[in-house]
C-alpha cells in the first residue's frame, strides 16, 4: 500500500541534500532608480520625494517619506488599458503575465547608425537562427544601447528640445514585428531600453495599440541589458499594484540559473543540483519502499 513521506523521512532527505536554494539563481537588476533624475514623457509631473521624518528618536532611528510619481516614468510597465479601452488595468494583469523566459534582441549596431530604427522581423529570425525558437510566453526586450544614455534627457530622447515630442529620435519596435511575436510566439511582454515601445518619431503609437489590444504588457526604460545573456534568463516585472492604473513603476529583474555552474548545496553531498535531484529522488523511493514493507 502506498504511503506519504513521514516528517522524519523528509528531514533525512533535506539533511542529506543540504540544498541552498538561494544559490540556485543569480538575480540581476534591470531597473533605473526612481529619483529626481527620472525621465518622464512631456506633460507629466516630475518625481516628488519629500522627507517626512529622518532622525534619532528617544530609543531608535526613524525615517519616513512622501513620494509622488506619474505612472509612466523611468523603468515602468504599460498596462494594456494604456492604449486600449477594456484592456487590463494594472491590478487586473494576471501575475503569470508579469514573468516569462527572457529574450534580448541586440540591435545596438543598427540603432547606432539609425536612431529611428525599429526592430524588424529579420532581427527576430536572425536571433532564432543562433539561439533557437523564442519560447512561448516570453518577455522579449530590445537592447539598443540606449540604457547607457539614461538619465541624460537630451541623449535619451535624441533631441535638444526634449519637451517637444515631434523632435524625438530613439529606436523601438515595428508594429508588424510585435504582431508576429504575439501571433506566432505568444509573448507575454515586449520591452525596450528607450522611453517608448514606439520609436521617437511616431505620432500614432501603433505598437502601443497592438500590445494593448492583445493584453500584452509593455516594459519601458529597461536598464542594464548588457549584464544578462540574450537567452536563458527569466524576466520579472514587479509593477506597483495600482487599482485602475494604466501602468506603474516597476522593479524589473532577471534570474539566471547557476545549476550547471557550481555546487548548489551545503550538505555532505556537494554535487550539482541535477545530480542531487536524482539522488534525493532515489533516497525518497527507497524510503517509500522501506516504509511500505513495515506496514
Amino acid at each position: 500500500m502506498a504511503s506519504m513521506i513521514t516528517p522524519t523521512m523528509l528531514v533525512v532527505i533535506l539533511l542529506l541534500c543540504g540544498l541552498d536554494y538561494a544559490s540556485m539563481f543569480q538575480v540581476l537588476d534591470l531597473t533605473h532608480d526612481l529619483s529626481a533624475k527620472t525621465l518622464y514623457w512631456p506633460g507629466n509631473p516630475s518625481y516628488n520625494f519629500t522627507e517626512l521624518a529622518r532622525g534619532q528618536m528617544d530609543n531608535f532611528w526613524y525615517e519616513s517619506n512622501f513620494i509622488a510619481t506619474a505612472e509612466h516614468g523611468g523603468t515602468h510597465v504599460d498596462s494594456p488599458a494604456h492604449f486600449y479601452e477594456g484592456g487590463w488595468r494594472t491590478q487586473q494583469i494576471p501575475m503569470e503575465r508579469l514573468t516569462g523566459p527572457g529574450v534580448v534582441i541586440d540591435v545596438k549596431d543598427k540603432a547606432r547608425d539609425n536612431p529611428d530604427y525599429r526592430v524588424l522581423l529579420n532581427d527576430i529570425t536572425e536571433w532564432e537562427s543562433v539561439n533557437g525558437r523564442i519560447p512561448d510566453n516570453a518577455a522579449v526586450i530590445m537592447n539598443s544601447g540606449w540604457g547607457a544614455k539614461y538619465p541624460n534627457k537630451t541623449a535619451v530622447f535624441g533631441t535638444e528640445t526634449p519637451s517637444v515630442p515631434s523632435t524625438f529620435h530613439f529606436p523601438a519596435w515595428h508594429q508588424d514585428t510585435v504582431t508576429w511575436l504575439i501571433n506566432q510566439r505568444h509573448v507575454y511582454m515586449i520591452g525596450v531600453d528607450t522611453p517608448s515601445t514606439d520609436f521617437g518619431q511616431s505620432s500614432t503609437f501603433p505598437t502601443h495599440v497592438v500590445l494593448s489590444k492583445h493584453n500584452v504588457v509593455g516594459l519601458e526604460n529597461v536598464a542594464n541589458l548588457d549584464t544578462i545573456p540574450v537567452s536563458g534568463t527569466r524576466i520579472f516585472a514587479a509593477v506597483t499594484k495600482i487599482k485602475d492604473g494604466s501602468g506603474g513603476p516597476a522593479r524589473i529583474f532577471a534570474t539566471i540559473s547557476t545549476e550547471d555552474e557550481k555546487c548548489t548545496n551545503s550538505g555532505p553531498l556537494r554535487l550539482p543540483l541535477s545530480v542531487l535531484s536524482l539522488i534525493c529522488v532515489g533516497v525518497a523511493t527507497i524510503m517509500f519502499m522501506y516504509h511500505d514493507e513495515q506496514i
